[in-house]
């Protein structure tokens, strides 16, 4: 199934999306028990979830008429898994990390599928990361490879918007990433979450990056480093993960900080990001 977010008349709700770009049935309107939000639909569980199901051949409504949202607002963690892809670290001439290298952005950095961006005042840096981003679906602590995909919901894609100057020039902010990765409006995300049912194999799938129109990056998810199964079974070791919760799980190479010579995103841009099977977040710089 495909989940999406979105707005109607001035309110919120959630839906089931029919294929890519296809109608959504709203399934807030279909049955007053399931919530509007995303998040608490999938707090509800797999009762919840697979009532949903029942919908599948409803009536949709034409997405023109709908103001996509992100598919998920207001998680509890937006976690970052960086140098997670072998040719990123070939690009950039740094060893493969034997542990997933973590950081994290903010709730309030998500933004919507085709939401219009402000270029930040405090980065003259500024660039993209397409990346598949796991939602998770049930709380664990300590989760075992074994169990790991028994906690995902779904699957949906991030433009991981990073300010480089901030991230990775000496002196700035003691050499954290924080400031760099979590700026206002650094996660576009959407447009849908997509199941592990209806996806198929995560670590199958092609992903690229447009910029007005120029590939800038285009790679594969079978070139991850640490999968799904290894990503939730280190990172549960020192967190308990929610419902909800978000996990970016890194960039392929082509990135702009790495070019010769770098290339950053100006005022107009368009950056698209895509991820097979699950479809494209359009960005545009104002």
């Amino acid at each position: 199934m495909r989940f999406v977010q979105f707005c109607i008349d001035g309110k919120q709700c959630i839906g089931l999306e029919n294929g890519n770009g296809g109608g959504i049935v709203n399934l807030s309107a279909a049955d007053a028990s399931f919530p509007t939000d995303m998040r608490s639909f999938i707090e509800g569980g797999e009762a919840v979830w697979k009532k949903a199901e029942n919908y599948k051949s409803a009536t949709p409504i034409c997405r023109d008429h709908v103001q996509l949202l992100a598919p998920i607002t207001s998680c509890d963690k937006v976690l970052c898994v960086g140098m997670n892809y072998k040719d990123h670290c070939e690009e950039q001439n740094a060893p493969v990390p034997v542990q997933p290298v973590i950081f994290n952005k903010f709730p309030s950095c998500i933004m919507g599928p085709a939401d219009k961006m402000d270029y930040p005042a405090e980065t003259k840096c500024l660039d993209w990361e397409v990346e598949l981003t796991i939602v998770i679906g049930k709380e664990g602590r300590n989760i075992k490879e074994a169990d790991a995909m028994s906690h995902v919901f779904g699957y949906t894609i991030a433009n991981d918007l990073s300010a480089r100057d901030w991230q990775l020039e000496p002196g700035r902010n003691g050499g954290q990433w924080l400031i760099g990765k979590a700026m206002h409006q650094f996660c576009p995300l959407g447009p849908a979450i997509v199941t592990p049912g209806e996806l198929g194999d995560p670590h199958k799938l092609g992903l690229r990056c447009r910029v007005n129109g120029v590939v800038k990056q285009d790679s594969n998810t079978d070139q991850l480093v640490h999968k799904t199964e290894q990503i939730l079974a280190f990172i549960s070791r020192f967190m308990c993960l929610k419902p909800g919760d978000l996990i970016l799980t890194g960039t392929p190479p082509g990135v702009g900080c790495f070019r010769k010579p770098p290339e950053y995103m100006k005022t107009g841009d368009v950056v698209e990001v895509e991820v097979d099977g699950i479809g494209t977040v359009t960005t545009t710089i104002v």
